[in-house]
């Protein structure tokens, strides 16, 4: 099984270039996800993954962590409720100076199958003048689009940051100490308890409402997060994230995650570079995500240069 396909004939110069021509140049942001919040926090694993994983920060210590939430547009001034699909980013700290990411969002699976797919999909909807009712219908009978119309037709934008449910999209591999290898995906399922989970009512008045609820929520306490994972079974797509695993699928709960406070650097220098992994956990072949990284790296490089 190879580890990093080479099935991809766009680069991620000519992605990051569409995304400038197409939504806009915003030189200091990230091309995608460009407006945030970053805090500090504390991930507790429960030892559950045991069966799964060597990964260290998975299994028993607790693992400082960094943690941005977003939102997915390449506008860092957007209106937040018209932005659908938000993202929790979440840097696993560990020894020796090392990382790992778990990057999600508020959507179960990918909008297209392969980066070229989702240039295209990009391009209808930034210069096709047609209404969005008509784009709508274009993907419905394109079936490069089914995962695209089913999402943008469906999506509820979440009310808080804190009450989100996160998905990594993407399957990743748990190896164990016997080196047996398990497919899953993961989630970060919000913990709602306390009278700091109530819902923002704030949402279509604040254009900083999902931060400022988020911030709130924060001075009665942790918020906090169940990292789940979920297991695959024969026949599950592990190598195409627009393909969603059957709900009767089994998920675990291997930790908590807890958001301490925010941080006065706001998390903008980290790259939450989702193809990160350490021993324990490896990448699927999904081109999509091995894409990501390439992407991330040329949107970083372009950040740095405008500094």
């Amino acid at each position: 099984m190879s580890n990093v396909p080479n099935r991809c004939p766009l680069t991620a110069v000519e992605a990051i270039d569409t995304i400038e021509k197409l939504a806009g140049l915003f030189p200091a942001y990230r091309r995608a996800h460009a407006k945030g919040i970053g805090f500090d926090a504390k991930f507790s694993p429960n030892g559950c993954a045991a069966p799964y994983t060597t990964a260290s920060h998975l299994l028993h210590q607790d693992t400082s962590a960094i943690v941005r939430f977003s939102h997915s547009t390449s506008n860092p001034n957007p209106t937040e409720q018209l932005v659908s699909v938000k993202g929790m980013a979440v840097q696993f700290q560990l020894p020796e100076g090392k990382v790992t990411n778990l990057t999600m969002v508020t959507i179960p699976v990918f909008i297209t199958k392969t980066p070229e797919e989702f240039i295209q999909l990009l391009q209808l909807f930034t210069s096709d003048k047609r209404l969005f009712s008509q784009k709508l219908s274009t993907l419905k009978n394109n079936p490069n689009f089914h995962a695209a119309f089913t999402i943008l037709k469906n999506i509820i934008p979440p009310k808080s940051f804190g009450t989100g449910h996160y998905y990594s999209i993407h399957a990743y591999y748990l190896i164990n100490d016997q080196k047996q290898q398990q497919a899953v995906k993961f989630e970060w399922e919000p913990i709602v308890e306390s009278k700091n989970q109530t819902e923002n009512t704030s949402l279509f008045t604040n254009r900083n409402a999902l931060e400022d609820d988020l911030l709130n929520r924060l001075k009665d306490g942790p918020v906090r997060f169940k990292l789940l994972i979920q297991l695959a079974q024969p026949g599950d797509s592990i190598d195409d994230s627009t393909q969603k695993w059957p709900d009767t699928r089994e998920k675990i709960c291997i930790g908590t995650l807890s958001i301490l406070g925010r941080r006065a650097d706001n998390a903008e220098s980290q790259v939450f570079d989702p193809t990160i992994v350490p021993d324990g956990i490896l990448c699927s072949d999904d081109p999509v995500l091995h894409f990501r990284a390439k992407a991330y790296a040329e949107s970083a490089k372009r950040r740095q240069n405008s500094l």
